[in-house]
C-alpha cells in the first residue's frame, strides 16, 4: 500500500470513519475517476495546489478542495487569500510538496497527510459523500462529506468556485 493511501487509512480508521476502498484502473481525470467509482462527477473532491504571492520571498502553498464538476474562481480566491498572483503549482513544486505525487493524485487532506493549509470550497457541502484519489491515479476513497470535514480540519470553507 502507498504510503499516502496507507496515511488516509490509518487517518481515517484511527477516528473510527466508515469509508470505501477502491483499487481502479488509471484515472488521470476527474471525469474517469467518476465513472470507475460509480458515482456522480459532482461528489469528487478535486485537490489543488495552488503557489500565492509575487515572488519565492513571499509567497506560499495551500491546498484547495472543491467539487470536481467546478472550476477554480482564481478571482474569489485571490480575494479571500488577499494575494494579487495566484497559480497552479508545476509539477516539480507538486512533487516537491507532496512527496513525490503526480496532478491528480493529491488526496483532498492538507496536514497531517500533506503539509500545506487546507481550505474547501462550499460546493462540496452540496454532497452526502466526497470521492477522491488517494496518493495515485490507481487508488480512491469514498466517503461521507460530514466525516471528511471533521477529520480533514479545513483553514477556512469558503466559495472559490464556478461553474
Amino acid at each position: 500500500m502507498k504510503a499516502h493511501l496507507q496515511q488516509i487509512h490509518n487517518l481515517l480508521t484511527s477516528n473510527e470513519i466508515q469509508f470505501k476502498s477502491l483499487h481502479h484502473e488509471v484515472t488521470p481525470t476527474s471525469e474517469d475517476s467518476a465513472r470507475v467509482r460509480g458515482e456522480d462527477l459532482s461528489t469528487g473532491g478535486k485537490a489543488l495546489v495552488l503557489k500565492h504571492g509575487d515572488d519565492e520571498t513571499n509567497s506560499s502553498y495551500a491546498l484547495f478542495v472543491l467539487s470536481a464538476s467546478r472550476k477554480l474562481n482564481t478571482k474569489a480566491n485571490k480575494k479571500e487569500i488577499k494575494s494579487k498572483n495566484v497559480r497552479f503549482a508545476t509539477s516539480d513544486e507538486l512533487a516537491r510538496l507532496t512527496s513525490g505525487l503526480v496532478p491528480g493524485a493529491v488526496p483532498p487532506f492538507g496536514r497531517p497527510i500533506i503539509d500545506l493549509d487546507l481550505y474547501v470550497d462550499t460546493s462540496i457541502e452540496e454532497n452526502s459523500v466526497i470521492a477522491f484519489n488517494s496518493g495515485s491515479l490507481t487508488d480512491s476513497v469514498v466517503m461521507s462529506v460530514a466525516d471528511y470535514l471533521r477529520v480533514a480540519s479545513p483553514t477556512k470553507i469558503f466559495v472559490f468556485s464556478k461553474q
